[in-house]
């Protein structure tokens, strides 16, 4: 009797931490069809193999994306990614757009990309702006991140897009950490990149276990010393203010400055105004 009570004891604990750990959490990729996911722009090939979405490079075609028909807001975006070679190159876009007339009636795909870099560069996990900005965070800003992709395998991305900051982890290592007031909303597209080697068409890039969580979001902690991007001007993060960091400027009034060999800041030739201090010219 006391055995069957102890079974049963133990049974109950392991189901409520299965379902602990999966609650909250959806697939985005139901394992067998693409539903809910849609091509935009290139011509490359999306299929589905094993259980996994599958993008194949093509010749002479622009950047390919499979994006969800849906579009997000706050969520957390967990996946694996793993490339044939290291010269391909790939992304996962986040709040992204597509505008149906760009790149000359070819469709352009626009957006906050993370990366996937398995060449020699190793990027991966840094953020840029698809088809519009460029590099918004380049991985040189967090050297620590740079060798956490492992280019003979699968990569398990986890990015977190809360409020204006995404943050970015790659097999667990902490990447990126970006503050951008465009794009609240948007779709969530797999990028296959266009190739100009010849040699390099027909060559794969797996994703699975794609799952998106959007409600009760709790933001992962991020360790000290981590690079913050803040496209807000005159601003600091909760995590900076944590981190020791202090605005010399509060980006309104001329408080805690003065001039070289004044007791308070310049009458005359010197302004506070757009979030800026401005030296005018003389008799400005």
């Amino acid at each position: 009797m006391k055995k069957a009570l102890l079974l049963l004891s133990v049974t109950f604990v392991l189901s409520f931490t299965v379902q602990g750990q999966t609650a909250g959490w959806k697939n985005l990729f139901d394992g067998k069809s693409l539903k809910g996911w849609k091509r935009l722009a290139g011509d490359a090939r999306f299929t589905v193999e094993d259980g996994m979405i599958v993008g194949t490079t093509v010749p002479n075609s622009g950047n390919t994306f499979l994006a969800t028909e849906q579009t997000f807001g706050d969520f957390v975006l967990e996946l694996d990614v793993k490339v044939e070679n290291d010269h391909l190159n790939s992304g996962i876009q986040t709040r992204s757009h597509f505008d149906p007339a760009g790149h000359q009636g070819r469709g352009l795909v626009y957006g906050r990309q993370v990366e996937v870099d398995p060449s020699d560069r190793a990027w991966s996990g840094g953020i840029y702006d698809e088809g519009r900005r460029g590099w918004l965070y380049p991985l040189s800003l967090d050297s620590g991140a740079r060798h956490a992709f492992r280019s003979n395998g699968f990569n398990h991305y986890h990015i977190e897009c809360i409020g204006n900051e995404t943050r970015t982890w790659i097999n667990g290592v902490p990447a990126a950490d970006l503050v951008d007031t465009l794009d609240p909303r948007g779709f969530i597209a797999l990028q296959v990149h266009m190739i100009s080697d010849p040699d390099a068409a027909g060559k794969k890039i797996w994703f699975r276990n794609i799952r998106i969580r959007t409600d009760h979001i709790v933001p992962t902690p991020f360790p000290p010393g981590i690079f913050v991007v803040d496209f807000v001007p005159n601003h600091l993060t909760t995590y900076e203010q944590r981190n020791g960091w202090k605005l010399l400027f509060d980006g309104r009034t001329s408080k805690g400055w003065r001039g070289a060999y004044l007791k308070g800041f310049p009458k005359k030739d010197w302004v506070v105004r757009d979030g800026t201090i401005t030296v005018l010219e003389l008799g400005g």
